[in-house]
């Protein structure tokens, strides 16, 4: 690999992104690095990212994160695994100091290595054997024992190099469209989605269910709950009733109500608890 590109193209993004809740809080106990991958891995993967943090002497801190609809390859001290896609917020608790290395694929981007739907995955997690056979090497050693987040991405990319499959174009549509939903503000519902790529709801439904994981409704829920956990945390907001309505719901109970479901507490208790 040649270093001066590799070097250039680990650049490191260290904002914390939307769907972290109580950004403000997480930012003072651990960091969060992002890195590209190469152009073929790129087809298939997001992008790489390494969490560090440094607690001793502190009490064990719980990270809660609204997930996006991403399949995430997770390598750490104990172990690798692969999971899918939560459906409510996800806990992390960390304590003493240490770090994680993980891979996040993009939306639809890992069903070419599973070859199944993804929705088996839901909520769940699977061993690394499962998917890349059973003689893999107990690779997460050798991984976090690297001296540089660089050197680490060099050794996940020689293995996924080794275990690429054939693209499915179906990644593409799957990635673009939950990138208008991500972007497009004014995708509020299921039928919005319909109308701007002109395919029948069912297939929509079924296309997410094996290559996302989630239902589309889902996937829009999600990330307007991300820009309502960011503006409460930047605002201190309280009207639940104009933002309700701007995130496209018919009435403010029914935003409460789904705040509550996934986040565990309702927007209210969020914006006291911060």
């Amino acid at each position: 690999m040649d270093v001066k590109a590799d070097t250039q193209r680990l650049e490191t993004s260290r904002k914390l992104p939307k769907g972290i809740l109580h950004p403000q809080t997480s930012e003072q106990k651990f960091t969060l690095n992002r890195y590209q991958p190469s152009q073929d891995i790129g087809y298939f993967v997001q992008h790489y990212w390494t969490v560090r943090w440094d607690l001793r002497g502190q009490e064990p801190y719980a990270s809660k994160v609204i997930a996006y609809p991403n399949i995430n390859l997770v390598f750490e001290k104990d172990g690798s695994r692969i999971y899918g896609v939560n459906k409510t917020t996800s806990v992390h608790i960390l304590q003493g100091h240490g770090h994680v290395f993980g891979i996040k694929f993009r939306p639809g981007g890992f069903y070419p290595f599973l070859n199944s739907p993804v929705s088996m995955l839901t909520g769940g997690s699977i061993g690394l054997e499962e998917v890349f056979g059973p003689k893999i090497p107990p690779l997460h050693d050798e991984i976090l024992d690297q001296p540089t987040d660089g050197r680490m991405v060099q050794r996940v990319e020689a293995f996924l190099t080794e275990h690429l499959p054939e693209r499915d174009p179906n990644v593409e549509i799957v990635a673009s469209i939950v990138s208008a939903i991500r972007d497009q503000r004014d995708i509020l519902k299921v039928e919005d989605v319909v109308e701007r790529t002109g395919m029948n709801i069912r297939t929509l439904q079924r296309l997410f269910a094996r290559y996302v994981g989630v239902s589309p409704k889902s996937v829009i829920q999600r990330f307007r709950l991300h820009e309502a956990a960011e503006r409460i945390d930047r605002e201190g907001l309280r009207d639940w009733l104009d933002i309700s309505i701007e995130l496209g719901y018919y009435d403010h109970s029914h935003f409460i109500r789904d705040f509550r479901t996934v986040v565990g507490i309702s927007p209210e208790e969020y914006r006291q608890y911060g």
